[in-house]
């Protein structure tokens, strides 16, 4: 009894919970150098403040609220996350997608990920202004909709302070979507705070 005892922290810190990080080229460090980006920054971050976890980057340039929804199912099973970060959107915006779709792969997800044991935390994005203001709203309301439904936290914008300064291609590539690796650690800024109170 005593051993089993003395055996169970000892596998707790063999085996640290696992943060798996949903999105597309935002944490995938498109563009910027390996390690560079806010999903690297956060393993050094929980390194740096002695948290025991472990970060997947299950990120894919390019990919869509459908898409991390084909791939969940498999992710969760692999990795057993205590943790899952949503940040996908983006790409259904930027290509016209129907937001009833976002949404319903938001919810689709976000509830796979609880069903699975894991805390969800659903990061939140904002288009340009020409797509329209009334566009606009309704595609930012959805995430604060789907956290809503599901009782999961939200950063509700993860380019805080990246896209909407003085100078707003500042902190941007040449292509004005994708952040430069200097915004990296703003957006983990922004994330942090709220990820950390999910952790076990």
């Amino acid at each position: 009894m005593a051993l089993a005892a003395l055996a169970a922290p000892a596998l707790a810190a063999a085996n640290p919970p696992v943060i798996l990080v949903l999105g597309d080229s935002l944490s995938a460090e498109y563009g910027i150098a390996r390690g560079s980006g806010w999903v690297a920054l956060l393993q050094q971050k929980l390194t740096a403040e002695k948290i025991s976890a472990q970060v997947v980057n299950a990120s894919i340039s390019g990919d869509t609220t459908s898409g991390g929804r084909a791939r969940l199912p498999a992710l969760l099973k692999k990795h057993h996350p205590a943790v899952v970060v949503i940040e996908l959107g983006g790409n259904d915006a930027l290509r016209g997608l129907p937001l009833a779709m976002t949404e319903a792969n938001l919810n689709a997800m976000t509830q796979a990920a609880q069903q699975a044991g894991a805390k969800v935390l659903l990061v939140g994005m904002q288009v340009p202004p020409n797509y329209g203001a009334q566009y606009g709203q309704r595609f930012e309301a959805v995430f604060a909709q789907v956290a809503q439904a599901h009782q999961a936290a939200l950063v509700p914008f993860l380019l805080k302070g990246v896209a909407d300064g003085p100078d707003p291609t500042r902190l941007f590539q040449p292509d004005r979507i994708h952040p430069v690796a200097a915004a990296h650690p703003i957006i983990l800024g922004n994330v942090w705070p709220t990820l950390k109170t999910l952790l076990p």
